[in-house]
């Protein structure tokens, strides 16, 4: 029943897949419009790229990465991940996109609960601009406030044994503000010119660009590994292995749906009767994405953030038995991501809303009367599918730290093994070629794949 549940219908092409993507990818270089997005999208990720290799003035770097190679386990390894690596280095664009990836959330979390915000969302177009620029205006506060923090932070030797700003004072915090809020902005246009002018998916393509960045490190520190013993070929295989297997339960889990039937009203328009129609209602098994695993980690994350500021020693017991790889940890992080899997859908979805609107233009499920009875089957079948969403994303997410504690392996090496880097790839990765794909079959070129088309988040 799991899998009747989870596994989407996908039908394998036949031979010869290899050479049937290659003839797609050398037909995006052959239309002019598709090839200039392209390019104008790598163009722009270069741009970013670069940036997150420009140090802040006013910082001693190398002091800065020694500390966050002792806090892998802690919200600063986190946001280090996202930021690929520019946060270690004090880079402009040490912030990324984070400030605007936490207004958003704020925002769409409020959309469900505050009328007045509810009422622009249902506004369509300008209701969704009005909201896109209030989320702008909250990003512009959140980095000012977090770079604020981060100037504060990096003054104070005690939290590194170190010092890590030679010439600390308002000053430097100034600087540090006007310096980590631009390039916040700054990221924020190149994501949003991508997503306009480019391939679309700005902000995504950005962070997914940050975690792929740091495949090559992990490879270079697995192959020190090897050199050193420390790894042996055996487990070097069998985490690729891994790698692969949980690359595909990733994709499995992203596209998987449960699609409801719907049958729809006769309809007169004129003199032509038009009979009833069937389609369907498809409601995602993993509805909230990647945000439980982020929300999950964060807080697990808090205590042993504290204790790189403080020397409480009941604080720094909470955050050893927090500490990846316990197994207090481990059970706390698979409850929580299920938790807020259940929590996120339950904002986001409303089966009241879905089965007034059904009602409304006189469509019905086979078999459920309208109104609150489809209603309450939407909320039956939600259930059903979130818990099984809810239990393979956990076990995706818990997978990376399981092979770190169990192998004492690096970190950085287990977690593309699965865990929130992998989610959010695979599913930018979808989303995108399922764009390139339409503009390839908008223009009578064929797609991807022979007998299915690329479906995204």
């Amino acid at each position: 029943m799991f899998a009747a549940v989870c596994l989407p219908t996908v039908y394998l092409p036949e031979l010869g897949v290899e050479t049937y993507m290659l003839g797609a990818f050398r037909n995006i270089l052959r239309i002019p419009e598709l090839r200039k997005r392209v390019l104008f999208t790598a163009g722009l990720l270069t741009v970013f790229r670069l940036g997150c290799h420009i140090p802040t003035p006013g910082i001693d770097g190398q002091a800065l990465a020694r500390f966050f190679e002792q806090a892998k386990g802690t919200l600063f390894g986190l946001a280090d991940l996202f930021a690929g690596g520019a946060l270690s280095q004090a880079a402009i664009f040490g912030l990324g996109v984070m400030p605007y990836i936490s207004a958003s959330i704020i925002f769409q979390l409020l959309t469900a609960v505050v009328p007045s915000l509810e009422r622009l969302a249902k506004e369509g177009e300008a209701g969704r601009k009005k909201i896109q620029q209030y989320t702008r205006y909250s990003t512009v506060l959140i980095a000012m406030l977090q770079g604020f923090m981060i100037s504060k932070w990096l003054e104070n030797p005690e939290a590194f044994n170190a010092v890590i700003v030679p010439n600390p004072g308002w000053q430097f915090r100034i600087m540090a503000v006007v310096t980590l809020t631009t390039g916040t902005i700054f990221v924020m246009w190149l994501g949003e010119q991508i997503t306009d002018h480019g391939i679309g998916n700005g902000i995504s393509l950005i962070i997914t660009a940050n975690i792929i960045s740091r495949m090559p490190v992990a490879f270079l520190r697995a192959v020190e590994m090897l050199r050193l013993g420390q790894l042996k070929p055996f487990m070097a295989l069998f985490l690729g292995i891994v790698a692969v297997a949980m690359t595909a339960g990733v994709v499995i889990l992203t596209q998987a749906q449960r699609r409801i039937p719907v049958q729809h009203a006769k309809k007169i328009v004129g003199r032509k009767v038009y009979s009833q129609q069937s389609s369907y209602i498809p409601l995602r098994v993993n509805q909230a994405g990647m945000i439980p695993v982020i929300f999950a980690a964060s807080i697990l994350m808090f205590p042993g953030t504290l204790t790189q500021f403080s020397n409480n020693e009941i604080l720094k017991s909470i955050g050893a038995y927090l500490s990846q790889g316990t197994w207090l940890y481990n059970v706390l992080y698979v409850v929580l991501i299920i938790f807020f899997c259940y929590f996120y859908t339950a904002i986001t979805f409303n089966p009241v809303n879905i089965a007034d609107n059904m009602k409304k233009f006189g469509s019905f499920i086979p078999g459920v009367r309208p109104g609150r009875s489809t209603s309450d089957y939407f909320y039956r079948v939600m259930n059903r599918i979130t818990l099984a969403g809810a239990v393979g994303l956990a076990f995706v997410a818990i997978v990376p730290t399981m092979i770190s504690g169990g192998f004492k392996i690096d970190y950085l090496v287990a977690s593309f093994c699965g865990g929130t880097g992998t989610i959010i790839v695979v599913g930018v990765v979808l989303d995108t070629m399922r764009q390139i794909e339409s503009q390839l079959l908008m223009r009578h070129y064929d797609g991807f794949m022979k007998k299915v088309k690329v479906r995204g988040r």
